[in-house]
């Protein structure tokens, strides 16, 4: 487990989402999990987690029965109720009766098996723990808020609703109500049972209606309850009676000066909590955060008291949901609340002061990094919206934080300390926002006036470049901050002028290195710790390492293939100078890969390098990796974390897991090692928590192999389900109350980061429980918005243009007669009767009957009505018909009900009428989202860019393009920016094919090239490196091409390599390379040594007729024959060219990790090598590119397949004969070929002397077994030979040998005194350095007080391994202090420098081995001669230090 984490939030809005049991065992519901904290010490710990809910935990209750307290019970939205076993933490049952959300839960404190539960619909759930059994009421038809269980009468449960209704039922009758307590006007929050079992009168207030004199005892027998209400009221209630006993109206507490506005009411929650054995005493919330204890027999003022009021602080700052209290046994008596500025507090009831503060997360845990500047420092980057800064080493509050929230608008993405200034912190959001904060100051941070315009992925301190890095000294800054974001952008900001313009570091690159073509998207950047260099992951997953300050490009790493996500380079104050160019990164591949960058950074070459092998690699991870940090107190020791869920630590140098941690659920997302302390980490992720463990207590070393990201996709799976039946589990209110907001993880835009299903995951998991208000709001809301077409349909269809003078021609029949005489007097005198206007109020209907004026009158009337009645069509054909066809047009704009009918009349108002109507008509189209119509219409008034654009800007990029093709000259430039945007979308998609088309049509043939690599299969391969060969890319072809080839002669299809390389003469030292390759495998099949079957090869590889001959005189024959290529070939098939060009090709230090197919490439890489320098008459070089080529085999741990290679060689084992065809024998002159013939001859002896003794194995194992003296290729073959366990592979060797009867070679070559001096010195160096590592550790140990039994015990077995055997006794040296071990090792040390640099390049077999061998041979039927036995004691007595050597030597020795 963990040792500190800061757990995710209590959710919000529940009525009891917390309890803690007798032990002090606190459990607590935030999100879909239950977090256990221990709070019965002076501080708390987290100490588990109770996960298996699919939703939100909505209540939490532990069974408070001697016996049973660890049992426990939770509710959730997903309307199960779970019992757990909170010692095992594990699930005991589940009920999932409930179809709807559950909102409270409570474990009866008098019947030990009953727990009941209610739901958002009312109904309320006894469930007996001991038979499984439910039973299910129905006392109220109305949404439950809060229940609780009478602590005196098994069967009464107090109910309290969304209304302000409180019920008391009887659950053994059927949820039968015993009494309605009506007085509060709100919601009911919260419920709580007075500890005495009886109604003793209190002091109530005269003007309370309910009681003038207190209850009076004796005519039955109840209990007092408590409630808190949204009101802003307390309320006693007597159980009895069914009455009200007692009212609390909260105080207006003054805080920070100023009175409590009461319109802050919305933001009340009333909790309410009695204590035990307090019986006047009552706890409760209020407005903004403060606890007030009650005392219910006092009047006035003195009637409540505040908590926290000794010291300044002390209180939560925002309001509290929850609160729950414990009696230990050391008679402390603590009360625990979460609240919604996300702390858990500590009080204690004695003094009402707070004992501790535990903060909690409420988002992702998106970054976390140690200061390097203030010890112990740690900064949180959160999904929350908040930076927080941990001070870890702090020892009176082991959980120190402070948070940062000012000019924060989004989840914090992105965090990084300058690496001098104390307290200097910059930040980037999910918004794009890049500011720095001076966490010692409480001023807001400053912030960049250059945003992103996608999430902030990464930010790093390092050296200016230009333009900052001109000017004068004193102006420029030190140092600048990168920023790098998910559109792919790097910008460098000045943090003296953040007000300034931030400068995008590509142009720079661009112009140093004259680049053309399109740059990828940037993902990651680390700049070396001392600044000279900097390495920038791309999109297309190569790393490019610029060197400062021109960024002049350096090398490019090809490794990936897939998103970079994170690098760091190892830091600079190790011992080894080389391991200060190690370069660890991490994609979204799951293998993590390290290279070594010294030789590059310390000689540039002139032009950039292209790297495509790893220093080493990382195999383990099942995800992709999203964050890693080297180990401060180590050499070259890694830890990464990944989307399997896991933190895993690395032995980089020996490609080793050493410890995998596994305490998170779900995905990781950062890490840090700890500052102080070397066995401890810190990582955050997804599960909203922070948590601190220990290397050396984990159990696992591995990942899991994959069954455990199986469960975590499932979970995903279910989760997605669940977030799209449930619309955002709740309205608009708590998303910016709680958690994160909606629109965030840009990440996903470029595939790094969040998927969309993670996004909405973290919302919906954050908003905790939203109060049932809101939800159903936005349910009524939904309800209108489902049938709108009904009403609409109906206003569409007026039964007359004209419905006010219609419906005057329905009134009585002497109105009507009064309207001919009306009409008749208008017509015929001149003047008309008082009060009657044709057209107007009485009389519009007359309008019809006079003259036009009083029609245009009586239009305007049948408007009106019509614009009431929102027949806004009606209107415009009115204004139509009386010829007002412009006022006509604008008012249906207005309201958005224009036609293609009026559309089409609207030329006759003139041309300008006519656009500004088709523009209004474009809008409209697009906000019913018709769009293909809507830029139709635009060409008809011959806006074609504006018909592109807004094709474009709806990814409608198929339409576009083919308009600008129709209508534009096939130079337009909008052309080639409509394929550019098109292809990168497609791109994003992972259609790739597409997205090369449209950059092939855009003339980018480099970008169309490399989008289809992108996939990284052979056929992708293939025709990447046709097209940028057709496309005139020469260097890219080239690239490809091998690429494909390594990936196709991996696979054992040699022919499909081949083909691939023949189509550019340029590759044709590659080809040869296969050639060699092909040949060394067949060979080496024909000879059984591997069994390997070929996709495909060549006839001139299985030639049955040429087995006599040795592979290097084939591989001539061949070359002439297939390729043209001899000592005489000129142009292109030069040797000296195709050797030069064939060193420029690199070949990384033999592992064994290695795969052996992989081994044979490297191996006839160097026998390629050998071939040509042969063709060339080089045998200084010859000599040494042959020992290389067995090097490389033998050094990967694969012993016969080197022995037959050398075989193969060398069939008469005389290394200076190279080929008897082409008659051949080799000469050396210099002291370094020399060297090399000699040790490759030596190791030829080495094997032809285990022949020997594999021959006479029978009598040697009768005899002595041989111990392993020091490691040598061959010491796990030698054991099985002794123990007589040999594979199929290695009899196939031993059955070819003959029986000897003398040696058959030079043995004297074996026993040279140089290398027997150079390997003493190795194995002392290694000795000493095993026992200083074991001084060091016994040493860290005890200083850290753990040297407990069980570490002595490992310690001293450790340091017995290491010195010898123990039955050898104390020896005197064992004594040594680290001073004198020290001054020994500077000795030995300085012998090995003195040592000639041949000894250390080439390396003889283990001197003393081969001493005790031809000694056991001696032994046997076979004779060694007596001069060579001499010299083989000789150097035992000289150099045989190794107990077990010592032991297997006696016999020869005495």
């Amino acid at each position: 487990m963990h040792e500190r984490s800061l757990p995710a939030s209590p959710n919000w809005y529940c009525s009891r989402c917390s309890d803690v049991n007798s032990s002090g065992l606190m459990g607590v519901g935030a999100k879909n999990i239950i977090y256990l904290i221990d709070v019965s010490a002076s501080t708390c710990r987290v100490v588990g987690e109770l996960v298996g809910h699919k939703d939100l935990v909505s209540g939490f209750s532990f069974c408070q029965h001697a016996g049973q307290s660890h049992i426990c019970v939770s509710s959730s939205n997903d309307g199960s109720v779970r019992f757990w076993d909170s010692d095992t933490k594990t699930l005991i049952r589940e009920h999932a009766a409930q179809q709807t959300p559950v909102t409270a839960v409570h474990w009866s404190p008098v019947d030990k098996n009953l727990v009941v539960s209610g739901n958002e619909k009312g109904i309320v759930v006894c469930h007996w723990y001991h038979t499984g059994d439910t039973a299910s009421f129905f006392p109220e038809p109305r949404t439950i808020f809060c229940l609780t269980c009478s602590p005196h009468t098994w069967s009464t449960v107090a109910v309290g609703y969304k209304d302000g209704m409180i019920v008391l039922i009887d659950v053994s009758k059927k949820g039968e109500v015993m009494h309605r307590l009506r007085g509060h006007d709100d919601e009911i929050h919260s419920l709580a049972w007075s500890p005495l079992a009886s109604e003793d009168p209190l002091y109530s207030r005269p003007e309370d209606s309910e009681a003038t004199s207190g209850v009076s005892t004796g005519e039955e027998k109840g209990c007092y309850l408590a409630s808190g209400s949204k009101d802003q009221t307390v309320k006693l209630w007597s159980s009895a009676k069914g009455k009200g006993v007692m009212t609390l109206k909260l105080p207006y507490v003054k805080k920070r000066g100023s009175a409590v506005d009461p319109g802050v009411k919305e933001r009340l929650w009333l909790h309410v909590h009695w204590p035990k054995g307090r019986p006047t005493q009552l706890v409760s919330s209020c407005f903004s955060g403060e606890l007030l204890l009650w005392d219910l027999t006092k009047t006035g003022k003195q009637k409540s008291t505040l908590f926290g009021t000794s010291s300044e602080g002390q209180n939560h700052n925002r309001i509290v949901f929850n609160m729950s209290s414990v009696h230990l046994q050391d008679d402390r008596e603590l009360l625990i609340s979460t609240s919604m500025d996300r702390d858990i507090k500590c009080w204690d009831l004695a003094s009402l002061d707070c004992c501790w503060t535990l903060p909690t997360l409420g988002g992702f845990v998106y970054a976390l990094t140690f200061s390097p500047v203030g010890a112990g420092c740690l900064a949180l980057g959160v999904g929350d919206n908040m930076i927080r800064v941990w001070n870890t080493l702090t020892t009176q509050n082991q959980y120190d934080t402070r948070s940062f929230w000012q000019g924060i608008k989004s989840k914090v993405t992105a965090l990084a300390w300058h690496p001098k200034k104390e307290g200097t912190l910059s930040f980037g959001t999910d918004d794009g926002k890049v500011g720095i904060y001076d966490v010692f100051s409480s001023k807001p941070p400053q912030i960049s006036s250059s945003y992103h315009r996608k999430t902030v992925y990464t930010l790093a301190w390092g050296p200016p470049v230009p333009p900052m890095s001109f000017g004068a000294a004193g102006d420029k800054p030190s140092y600048s901050l990168y920023s790098c974001a998910g559109e792919g952008v790097i910008l460098q900001h000045d943090p003296s002028k953040l007000s300034g313009d931030a400068s995008d570091i590509d142009k720079l690159i661009r112009d140093t290195n004259n680049i053309k073509h399109k740059l990828s998207p940037r993902t990651d950047l680390s700049w070396k710790p001392d600044g000279k260099v900097v390495a920038i992951g791309n999109e297309d997953g190569c790393i490019d390492v610029y060197q400062a300050p021109t960024l002049k490009l350096l090398c490019s790493i090809q490794q990936h293939h897939k998103i970079i996500n994170t690098l760091r380079w190892h830091h600079d104050h190790s011992s080894s100078p080389e391991l200060h160019c190690l370069l660890a990164s991490g994609s979204n591949n799951a293998i993590v890969y390290v290279h070594d960058l010294h030789s590059i950074i310390e000689n540039p070459p002139e032009s950039p390098v292209v790297l495509t092998e790893p220093y080493r690699r990382l195999c383990g991870h099942t995800a992709k990796i999203t964050g890693m940090a080297w180990s401060p107190h180590h050499d070259a020791r890694l830890v990464t974390v990944s989307y399997d869920g896991t933190a895993q630590v690395w032995d980089v140098l020996q490609e080793a897991a050493l410890s995998n941690y596994r305490g998170h659920v779900g995905y990781l997302l950062c890490v840090d090692w700890s500052p102080v302390d070397p066995d401890v980490i810190w990582t955050g992720g997804k599960d909203f928590t922070v948590q601190e463990w220990r290397i050396s207590k984990q159990e696992f070393t591995k990942p899991p192999k994959g069954k455990k990201m199986v469960d975590l996709k499932e979970k995903k799976q279910q989760q997605k389900k669940k977030n799209k039946k449930v619309p955002g589990a709740g309205g608009a209110a708590p998303l910016q109350m709680n958690g994160e907001s909606v629109n965030g993880g840009q990440k996903a835009a470029t595939g790094q980061g969040l998927s969309g299903e993670d996004e909405e995951e973290e919302v919906s998991s954050t908003n905790s429980s939203v109060p049932p208000a809101t939800q159903s709001k936005t349910f009524t809301v939904m309800k209108s918005k489902d049938k709108p077409d009904l009403n609409l349909l109906k206003k569409k269809k007026p039964r007359s243009m004209l419905p006010i003078s219609t419906s005057m021609d329905h009134r009585p029949k002497e109105d009507l007669l009064q309207d001919c005489i009306s009409l008749a007097s208008v017509k015929h005198s001149d003047a008309p009767p008082a009060g009657c206007v044709p057209g107007q109020g009485e009389h519009v209907h007359l309008g019809l009957f006079s003259d036009r004026q009083a029609l245009y009158r009586m239009f305007e009337a049948e408007e009106e009505g019509h614009v009431e009645a929102g027949h806004y069509d009606s209107v415009v054909y009115l204004r139509l018909w009386s010829g007002d066809l412009e006022g006509a047009l604008q008012l249906a704009t207005e309201k958005g009900e224009l036609n293609d009918h009026l559309l089409s009349i609207a030329p006759m108002a003139g041309f300008e009428v006519w656009s500004r109507t088709v523009e209004a008509f474009v809008k409209q189209l697009c906000l019913q989202e018709q769009y293909l119509k809507a830029a139709s219409h635009l060409l008809s008034v011959n806006k074609l860019y504006e018909a592109v654009d807004l094709l474009r800007s709806h990814k409608l990029y198929r339409e576009a393009i083919a308009l600008v093709k129709a209508r534009l000259p096939a130079d337009e430039p909008v052309l080639r920016e409509l394929y550019t945007c098109w292809a990168d979308v497609l791109e994003k998609d992972g259609h790739f094919s597409a997205a090369a088309k449209c950059y092939l049509a855009a003339g980018a043939s480099f970008d169309a090239a490399k989008v289809i690599a992108r996939k990284n299969d052979v056929s992708s391969l293939k025709t990447a490196a046709s097209l940028a060969r057709i496309s005139g890319e020469v260097a890219l072809a080239q690239s490809l091409a091998l690429r494909c080839a390594k990936d196709l002669a991996a696979a054992l299809d040699w022919v499909g390599a081949q083909e691939v390389l023949s189509s550019q003469e340029s590759l044709l030292v590659h080809r040869l390379h296969l050639c060699v390759a092909e040949l060394l495998a067949a060979m080496l099949a024909d000879s059984q040594v591997v069994s390997q079957s070929c996709v495909s090869s060549h006839p001139w590889a299985s030639s049955p007729g040429e087995h006599h001959l040795s592979i290097q005189d084939r591989v001539r024959d061949v070359w002439e024959q297939q390729f043209g290529v001899s000592q005489k070939s000129t142009g292109h098939c030069s040797v000296i060219a195709l050797l030069q060009k064939l060193k420029a090709v690199e070949s990384p230090t033999p592992t064994a990790n290695v795969p052996l197919r992989q081994v044979q490439l490297y191996s006839s890489l160097h026998l390629t090598r050998a071939v040509l320098s042969w063709l060339l008459d080089d045998d200084a070089q010859l000599i040494k590119e042959l020992w290389k080529t067995v090097a490389w085999l033998r050094d990967a741990v694969h012993f016969c397949v080197s022995a037959e290679l050398c075989r193969l060689l060398f069939p008469d084992g005389d290394v200076s004969v190279f080929s008897r065809k082409h008659p051949k024998t080799l000469h050396h002159t210099e002291e370094e070929a020399k060297a090399a013939a000699d040790s490759l001859q030596a190791f030829v002896h080495y094997q032809h002397m285990y022949e020997h003794w594999w021959s006479s194995s029978t009598q040697i194992h009768n005899g002595s077994p041989l111990s392993a003296a020091d490691s040598s290729p061959v010491d796990e073959l030698k054991d099985k030979v002794v123990n007589g366990s040999v594979s199929e592979s290695e009899q196939t060797v031993c059955q070819a040998i003959r029986r000897f009867d003398k040696l058959d070679f030079d043995a004297s070559l074996l026993l040279s005194e140089r290398h027997a001096a150079y390997q003493a010195a190795q194995r002392s160096v290694e000795e000493i350095q095993e026992r200083l590592a074991a001084m060091v550790l016994q040493h860290s140990r005890a200083q850290a007080g753990q040297l407990n039994s069980a570490t002595q015990i490992s310690t001293t077995r450790e340091s017995s391994d290491s010195q010898g055997s123990a039955d050898a006794g104390k020896r005197p040296e064992d004594q040594d202090t680290l001073l004198s071990l020290s001054s020994k090792m500077s000795e030995r040390q300085k012998q090995l420098a003195d040592l000639s640099d041949t000894i250390k390049m080439y390396p003889h077999p283990d001197v003393v081995e081969c001493c005790l061998v031809l000694l056991h041979l001696s032994k046997s039927s076979l004779s060694v001669s007596e001069s060579v036995q001499q010299e083989a004691r000789d150097l035992l007595r000289k150099y045989a230090k190794d107990p077990s050597v010592l032991k297997a030597s006696k016999q020869f020795l005495t």
